[in-house]
């Protein structure tokens, strides 16, 4: 199978296109990136090193419009959509570069697959479109309405709903996945795991948004990748599948885990102010994709947990690298001056 893959340099992406290329010895992936600030520089020679000959890298933008010429004579037999703006605290700072990427990007790679061919397309979305649930309300199946309350959810809610319009107008072979809480190796350290792990790895501050009961459903990066894979070469054209480990847990009461597991004092977390319209809890029902697909998650979250502690621990030149750059430095400070309303200082801290 010839596939192309966007936004391939990213966490999700990177881990589900090196599955692809160990599992499927037969196959080629090109990975389409544009490299923003979230792609380690590192990763296209790390994947390219893994398939030398089935592998090729382009630097572009889901976005750009002359994508579609390009791709035009390419023979791919599938796209597979992990290109997006994801971080809930940036989508709040910056919503129009989120509409650009997660909305107009995905119209215009839809746009693509016709153009190749109408082949097979695979958009991966996020539990968050469906908004909060409730302390007692069932997790979420494919078919309850959408209701996103953070500008990033509801880009990709918008994005969602133009893949399934162009399944029915244009009769395209589209399919949605829909996952909870992402965490494993290579992980940007934005998000909760890799900044909490980073920062007691120096005694640092570990910040809490709000009371830290929010509930989160994690489930580890392959099984994820795992899933993706199930839809592609399994799924039915026009239909959505939740993939999630029923992995519900407290944010507190991971952060509590890390520390544990890395012998660092509960001291070190500080509560800060709660992030606008922060959801309560996200919760996803898989049953679809088990029973339909046969998939089932491998990873137990104490399993998956600990290698990724360790690879963090064993790895400190990989983030270190990336922690530190400007961008990370302006955003800081711009999140902090616009939302921290005097609370003890506020740092990146995803769902």
């Amino acid at each position: 199978m010839n596939i192309l893959v966007t936004g391939g340099c990213g966490f999700i992406g990177s881990h589900f296109i090196e599955y692809f290329l160990k599992n499927y010895p037969e196959s080629k992936v090109t990975n389409l990136d544009v490299l923003t600030y979230a792609a380690h520089p590192d990763m296209p020679k790390h994947l390219e090193i893994l398939a030398s000959g089935r592998y090729l890298f382009i630097q572009k933008d889901i976005s750009d419009p002359s994508l579609k010429a390009w791709a035009k004579n390419l023979k791919f037999d599938a796209i597979i959509n992990f290109a997006a703006e994801t971080h809930v605290d940036r989508s709040i700072l910056d919503p129009d570069t989120f509409v650009r990427t997660n909305v107009m990007g995905v119209q215009n790679l839809l746009a693509v697959a016709r153009e190749a061919g109408n082949i097979r397309f695979v958009h991966v979305s996020t539990d968050e479109v469906y908004g909060s649930l409730k302390p007692n309300d069932p997790p979420c199946i494919e078919t309850i309405a959408l209701d996103p309350n953070s500008p990033y959810a509801a880009s990709k809610a918008s994005a969602d709903l133009l893949a399934l319009a162009s399944a029915r107008t244009y009769k395209q072979p589209v399919l949605i996945t829909r996952c909870t809480n992402n965490y494993g190796p290579y992980q940007f350290p934005e998000k909760l795991l890799p900044l909490l792990i980073a920062n007691a790895l120096e005694d640092k501050t570990i910040p809490v948004y709000g009371d830290g009961k929010q509930v989160r459903d994690w489930i580890y990066v392959v099984d994820h990748c795992r899933g993706i894979d199930a839809v592609l070469q399994k799924g039915r054209s026009g239909e959505i599948y939740n993939i999630s480990a029923s992995g519900e847990a407290q944010n507190i009461d991971v952060i509590k885990k890390v520390l544990n597991m890395m012998g660092k004092s509960e001291s070190l977390i500080t509560y800060v102010g709660d992030r606008p319209a922060h959801d309560r809890r996200y919760g996803l029902d898989s049953s679809k994709i088990r029973k339909e697909l046969g998939w089932e998650p491998k990873t137990s979250f104490e399993e998956g947990l600990r290698t990724t502690v360790d690879w963090y621990l064993k790895n400190t030149e990989w983030w270190k690298k990336v922690r530190g750059t400007e961008y990370l430095k302006y955003y800081q400070a711009n999140y902090e001056k616009k939302f921290s309303s005097g609370n003890p200082k506020i740092k990146e801290v995803n769902s």
